[in-house]
């Protein structure tokens, strides 16, 4: 911006462009409130069925997001262009101010061409002579430079924050210009100090970007700024640099302690900057992938995966990016190990190698443990990776028995991972073998299967589950049953195997009714696609997760609350004739008491077998485990998930019920829960008679809570009848699970019990 374009601008076509901007903000708003009250709610609301339990519901949540992120980077945009418009219009004030104090001075400014002149009057000089020509000079070119800098900085920040997307919206908020410029200014501050030689960093080097990623990691301008400045290869070598000990020496001996943070903070700042749709970020993404299986740093064997990998376990990556990062990676093993029929020696930590991952679990050599980690956190990239080939049938194969014929076999990256692999030896920082990398892969897959991040409770924005997520349960259904041990060899992986299938319980509760050709479907209604399972696969998996506290506790607590939910559904008068279950209250309350006390008994078969078994597991820790889930689904069912969005489908997603199914299922959650803490006392020296007679009587009492709470708040003539009723079903349903455990997983247990 030169002289005369300050002086003379006319600041009102920005003022229009400020105002028009305000009142697009105005019906921006508008158009989000009637998204979010009108056709989100609706849809949360609606009775979806089929793919639109999937893709309508999904899709009409996703747009009505999309006017909240037009509305935040609208915001943006305007607080920018107002800002500048401010601060030119005070440039402009303070270059007319200086001028006419000049002219008090006997001082003329004279423009020609853009640039500007100061000259003393000829008839009249001025007080100070030069020295105010001078001083008026620097005043008005510092005014100048102030307001090209503003406009300049201007330019950069809208250019930043359009470029973040290539359609649709972003929802990077930025309240004035400054705060995203300098969010581009810090990006290329620290992208030179992570450039520098390792051997040139200092400990304040390391604390300045620590800081500064720490500070910045939310900003999505300065997370793509900071990648593409810095760019995919000096990413690695930094990191891999900075953890050989050979090379810095100068940082690592004062700040090695605080490395975990730095790999947190700048896993997140990447994972950011993934969701950038620059060209630059492209370019970036596409050289990251490719730089995979090329070996970084100089003296030894990294590989790229091996260092990204372990700068991907924090953050939610860009989910074609994780896609075709992990094609790259599970293609670059599959050649190195024929296909998978030798170890993956190549990822085996190396005494010249350094060590990549800095939380103590793993030295960070395989690259597969950081990248199921980066899924974990991405449920459709997941889906996708788990059922995505290994290895196809046209390629060469080791073989499978099947119905006594040799057949060539089509492997998934979920059958290669969970059954074949042979997970490199590894160690944490105690020195004991690591369990992360399968502790990861279960992580995974409760991503992959449940459609939210793992670790987290389904929330009413979590879909149905769809063909892709139920495909995949029905294969890690089968996989548990086929070979128990894959689990119980593993126990840390159970808690997420556990979480995973208290989210498929209507699929279970369907599996255990054996009804091909009746009504099972209304009576456990499920939204979206339903798994396909087999009864026999069902009971080995509950027998085998009921060994494990922390699973254990997921299912029976999550069908404590799916049966509140349940109960409420089938006795609301409310419920339209063609959803409900065409049968008496009473075959209906018998018939979903049987399936809730098979459930129960046949996790107590694992429960008394790691109790009074060999493993010798303490009562204390099933009541401790049963006392956090309730917590967790406590919070699930105050907001309606577990309940009345959830309890249709899965605890996922669903139809509607009454408003008083999340008491139902709070009273069951809050039976169970003190039932666990008053059994504890007793559970130890019992025998597996005495542990089985209990968790039958805890069941049927469950039951019977359920149906009474449920009759009562809708007032049914029949409230008196129903604790008989379920009572009748629980004691069939504990016969069931007796039975059915002794005929189809006999094996997995030590004494069972009859019914």
């Amino acid at each position: 911006m030169d002289f005369e374009a300050l002086h003379s601008a006319n600041f009102k076509t920005l003022d229009d462009t400020v105002g028009d901007w305000t009142s697009m903000l105005t019906k921006l708003e508008a158009l989000k409130k009637d998204a979010n009250d009108g056709l989100h709610k609706k849809a949360l609301a609606a009775d979806w069925a089929g793919d639109n339990a999937v893709i309508s519901r999904e899709f009409v949540g996703k747009t009505a997001g999309e006017f909240g992120d037009a509305v935040t980077q609208a915001t943006s945009i305007r607080n920018i262009m107002q800002d500048t418009r401010d601060d030119l219009k005070a440039q402009q004030r303070l270059l007319k101010d200086a001028i006419e104090r000049g002219r008090g001075k006997n001082l003329t400014v004279t423009v020609s061409g853009g640039s500007f002149t100061v000259s003393e009057n000829p008839d009249k000089k001025a007080p100070n002579g030069q020295s105010d020509v001078d001083a008026l000079r620097d005043e008005l070119d510092g005014i100048v430079r102030a307001a090209t800098e503003i406009d300049t900085s201007a330019a950069t920040a809208l250019k930043a924050l359009v470029d973040l997307t290539d359609h649709g919206f972003s929802d990077a908020a930025y309240q004035d210009r400054d705060s995203a410029v300098n969010a581009v200014k810090e990006a290329e501050k620290l992208a030179a100090l992570a450039r520098k030689k390792t051997e040139d960093l200092t400990p304040a080097d390391f604390d300045a970007l620590n800081a500064g990623l720490k500070k910045y990691s939310g900003d999505p301008i300065f997370a793509e700024h900071f990648a593409t400045t810095l760019g995919p290869r000096q990413t690695l070598e930094f990191w891999q640099g900075l953890n050989d000990p050979r090379l810095a020496y100068k940082v690592g001996s004062e700040r090695v302690d605080q490395y975990d943070d730095l790999q947190k903070n700048l896993s997140l700042v990447l994972a950011s900057a993934t969701q950038a749709d620059s060209p630059e970020m492209s370019r970036w993404k596409y050289d990251m992938i490719n730089l995979g299986d090329q070996q970084i740093g100089k003296g030894g064997t990294t590989q790229g995966f091996q260092v990204m990998s372990n700068l991907m376990r924090w953050g939610n990556f860009d989910d074609q990016f994780l896609k075709d990062y992990g094609t790259k990676l599970i293609d670059t093993e599959k050649k190195a190990t024929d296909n998978g029929r030798h170890n993956p020696m190549m990822w085996q930590h190396m005494g010249i190698d350094p060590l990549l991952n800095r939380t103590g679990t793993d030295s960070g050599s395989d690259p597969m443990t950081g990248f199921l980690a980066a899924l974990s956190n991405s449920p459709d990239a997941a889906t996708d990776f788990f059922n995505s080939d290994f290895v196809t049938k046209d390629e060469d194969h080791d073989f499978k028995e099947e119905d006594g014929k040799k057949e060539k076999r089509a492997l998934t990256n979920f059958d290669y991972l969970f059954e074949e692999r042979d997970w490199p030896q590894d160690s944490n920082d105690k020195g004991k073998t690591s369990t992360e990398g399968r502790n990861n892969l279960a992580m995974a897959l409760e991503a992959a299967t449940t459609g939210h991040p793992a670790g987290q409770m389904p929330t009413e924005e979590t879909p149905p589950h769809n063909k892709d997520q139920a495909e995949l349960m029905q294969k890690l259904v089968a996989s548990v049953s086929d070979d128990p041990e894959r689990l119980t060899k593993h126990s840390y992986m159970s808690d997420s195997i556990g979480q995973i299938t208290s989210e498929y319980l209507p699929d279970i509760n369907r599996a255990m009714s054996d009804d091909s050709r009746g009504n099972t479907d209304k009576l456990f209604p499920v939204a979206g696609t339903a798994a396909d399972l087999e009864h026999s696969d069902v009971t080995r998996l509950l027998v085998t997760l009921g060994q494990d506290p922390k699973a254990n506790a997921a299912v029976e607590v999550g069908q404590a609350a799916y049966l509140g939910s349940l109960m409420d559904y089938h006795l609301n008068p409310n419920t339209p004739e063609e959803l409900r279950y065409p049968q008496s209250p009473q075959d209906t309350i018998e018939e979903i008491s049987r399936r809730s006390a098979e459930i129960s008994g046949t996790l107590a078969v694992g429960r008394q077998e790691a109790i009074v078994g060999p493993a010798a597991k303490e009562a204390k820790d099933f009541a401790d485990s049963v006392a956090q889930q309730k917590n967790a689904w406590s919070g699930a069912i105050s907001t309606g998930i577990g309940v009345g969005v959830s309890f249709v489908a899965t605890p996922v997603g669903g139809a509607v019920a009454s408003g008083v199914a999340s008491t139902v299922s709070s009273m069951v959650l809050e039976h169970i829960f003190q039932q666990s803490e008053t059994d504890v006392l007793k559970d130890a020296g019992k025998t597996a008679g005495e542990l089985w007679g209990q968790a039958r009587k805890d069941s049927f009492e469950m039951n019977q809570l359920a149906a009474e709470e449920a009759a009562k708040a809708h007032n049914l003539p029949y409230a008196n009848q129903v604790a008989d009723w379920a009572k009748a079903g629980g004691q069939d349903g504990f016969s069931d699970a007796s039975d059915n455990a002794r005929h189809m997983a006999d094996e997995l247990e030590t004494e069972i019990q009859p019914g």
